[in-house]
């Protein structure tokens, strides 16, 4: 698989059997950029692209997957977790990826948060209510390690993204949504993971989403 125009891209996306995961390797391919999809079972994500490749890996393990970063210009981290349990993926998944990106040299990358990470003042009383003593109490261990991710990230010295969506659903990519940069978004309620996979792969280039922290909703 060789990218052979100037204006496409080698990405990885890593949890490309998620929803995001899989929205992303999606959009990429449609964008005709050349995309490695990594998963941990080649089985979970049945796909068929001259532009793909489907290997097998685990961020929790650097050895399984650094090689693929060799030629690559982008990574998309869409890993994912049940965000009720005590976990470490984010924190230290991520944290295997960028130092295998900084061996590799590779700068430019995309990380899934979570709008609901902080109380926004820009939501109306009663979404700060129901943020801070309904869904921080019932995904307060996913969220806590996504604290330590964003941190991590934010001392490295790639050309870092992090993307803070909301309440995800599976509708279809629209391309028409709102974002905010280093802000935050007023009524940032839903959005579907095509349209976060979709800014991501729209925005690989703009250097104003560089080391920033985005919201994005309809």
């Amino acid at each position: 698989m060789e990218n052979k125009t100037t204006n496409a891209f080698n990405i990885l996306v890593i949890g490309a059997n998620g929803g995001i995961g899989k929205c992303a390797v999606s959009e990429g391919l449609k964008a005709g950029h050349c995309v490695t999809a990594m998963v941990r079972n080649k089985a979970n994500l049945q796909l068929v692209h001259p532009n793909l490749k489907i290997i097998e890996g685990d961020i929790m393990r650097p050895e399984t997957f650094e090689e693929a970063l060799d030629d690559k210009q982008v990574v998309i981290s869409a890993i994912g977790n049940k965000m009720g349990k005590p976990t470490t993926l984010y924190s230290d998944g991520n944290r295997n990826l960028l130092n295998a990106m900084k061996k590799k040299n590779v700068k430019r990358a995309f990380f899934i948060s979570a709008a609901a990470i902080e109380i926004s003042p820009a939501q109306s009383f009663f979404v700060r209510l129901l943020t801070k003593y309904v869904v921080q109490k019932l995904f307060g261990n996913g969220y806590a390690d996504q604290r330590i991710m964003e941190k991590l990230i934010k001392e490295s010295d790639i050309n870092w993204t992090i993307m803070r969506p909301p309440r995800l659903t599976d509708k279809p990519v629209t391309g028409n949504y709102r974002y905010a940069i280093n802000s935050f978004l007023k009524k940032c309620l839903t959005i579907s993971r095509g349209d976060v996979a979709q800014f991501m792969i729209s925005n690989i280039n703009n250097q104003f989403t560089y080391k920033a922290v985005v919201e994005i909703a309809y």
